[in-house]
């Protein structure tokens, strides 16, 4: 994509908090908008986390294999929400620091309408054809799960448009130059979600059926919050959805700016489907149980707890050096750029290893938190599943932020292959491959082999556009 050049007429340091991404240091610019976003971001996983807790403790174990199976129709929904949502971000950060600020402010409002109308299109085709995409998901006709995960589905698709504008509005006051006020909505919806799971589960004893009511209560309450504050003069672009003039190029550019995670998220959902299909194919077979299946789903569902605990805070970073990124690129300030992107990787990478000590020390520790009196089968597999899962996990903070520079920089088709890697276009032939030859324990082992591959490719792209980012600033 060409180059976009910034309007000369335009203020570069109107004092505003978008302006501030321009001039203040890298780091200290990098600590206050990663903070926040690792705060909300972790925040957002302990609730989730603590739902599955909650889940493990106050149903049984397999209920969590419920959960499982449905992963993959909320990972095709927040595949929407980022085609829109982040996709507004990107663009919303790049005309800030170009100075078009009235383009950015129609981005808003067009990002406004396109959640509201992707949420309200997913209720309807969820509820018309919720039994014959149930009965795919995975799991053979008859399971504990399969129950589970129709409880817990129907009531999940009633709050689509809330968890929509919630997700999505984060991201676009993030950009704004607010990450605080982006952290505080997070902040109210999980702890929301964390105070209604127990009155729920335990008092009202509605099973996985109130987890779902938990859940979409708490995210119509933070998208309450964030619509509020976009509504208001306090933020750099005001919501004014009655002023908004429909324009087919401006929704282009949106989800053309939002391709690259759109299209890593639905093909999550597809790795998540086969996950599913294998874990009930294979653990039927490989666990010497008569529910093997049920049981390989609670387990990869607690792994994938763990690991989305541990990549939260990653997302934050990447989250939080997203408008440093884009502003600056936009204002073809590319030292700023090389230097936000240098610290980020840091940063990520170091967080990943930290995570990855402890899930190979004691995993059977973190296995108990879900179902401290879990089958002795669960008990076996989980573990051993989680330590081979996350065998290279510090590598994918390198790759989570190296693929998101290019989506700042105006590249978003090449940030599509990249973040594909690792997800889908190395790990799915693995998967396939692998449980064909070892069965169960071939598919737990593509994912480390997966991160490898993907991590030399991206580590080769990575390093010729920090060298063109940087010919320009030679003498």
């Amino acid at each position: 994509m060409a180059t976009e050049q910034t309007d000369p007429a335009a203020p570069q340091n109107s004092g505003d908090p978008a302006s501030k991404l321009g001039t203040e240091p890298v780091g200290s610019l990098l600590l206050r908008f990663s903070i926040p976003a690792i705060v909300g971001m972790l925040v957002n996983a302990l609730y989730n986390v603590v739902d599955r807790i909650f889940v493990g403790r106050g149903v049984n174990e397999v209920a969590l294999g419920g959960l499982a199976l449905v992963l993959p129709l909320m990972t095709i929904s927040m595949a929407f929400a980022m085609l829109f949502g982040f996709g507004a971000a990107n663009m919303i950060s790049m005309r800030l620091g170009q100075g078009k600020r009235e383009e950015a402010e129609q981005t808003l409002n067009h990002c406004f309408f396109l959640l509201l109308g992707i949420g309200v299109l997913v209720i309807a085709l969820g509820l018309a054809f919720l039994e014959p995409v149930i009965s795919r998901l995975g799991a053979r006709e008859g399971s504990g799960a399969l129950m589970y995960a129709r409880q817990y589905f129907r009531i999940i698709l009633y709050g689509q448009v809330f968890f929509m504008l919630s997700f999505g509005f984060s991201h676009c006051t993030r950009a704004q130059g607010f990450p605080l006020v982006s952290m505080i909505g997070m902040f109210i919806g999980a702890g929301t979600n964390i105070i209604l799971d127990p009155l729920f589960i335990f008092l009202f004893r509605w099973g996985v059926e109130g987890a779902a009511w938990a859940t979409i209560i708490s995210q119509a309450v933070s998208a309450a919050w964030l619509l509020s504050f976009n509504l208001t003069k306090k933020a750099v672009l005001r919501l004014r959805p009655g002023s908004c003039t429909p324009s087919a190029e401006i929704i282009s550019r949106i989800m053309r700016f939002g391709s690259a995670q759109f299209l890593l998220q639905f093909m999550m959902s597809a790795v998540q489907f086969i996950y599913n299909a294998s874990m009930d194919w294979y653990g039927a077979a490989d666990l010497g149980v008569s529910n093997g299946g049920d049981i390989a789903l609670s387990g990869i569902n607690m792994v994938n707890a763990v690991l989305l605990l541990i990549m939260m805070p990653v997302f934050g970073i990447n989250q939080g050096s997203q408008p440093i990124l884009g502003y600056n690129y936009g204002a073809k300030k590319f030292d700023r750029v090389i230097a936000a992107y240098i610290r980020a990787v840091a940063a990520a990478m170091g967080i990943c290893f930290l995570g990855f000590l402890p899930a190979q020390i004691f995993p059977r520790a973190l296995v108990g938190l879900f179902a401290p009196n879990g089958s002795p089968a669960l008990l076996e597999f989980t573990p051993w599943a989680m330590r081979v899962m996350m065998l290279l996990l510090p590598l994918s903070g390198f790759q989570v932020v190296s693929a998101n520079v290019f989506v700042a920089t105006g590249r978003p088709n090449l940030s599509i292959i990249l973040s594909m890697l690792r997800q889908c276009i190395i790990l799915i032939p693995c998967m396939l491959i692998f449980g064909r030859i070892w069965g169960l324990h071939g598919v737990i082992a593509a994912m480390p082999v997966a991160e490898g591959a993907a991590f030399l490719l991206t580590a080769l792209m990575i390093f010729l556009e920090l060298k063109k980012l940087s010919r320009p600033l030679r003498p």
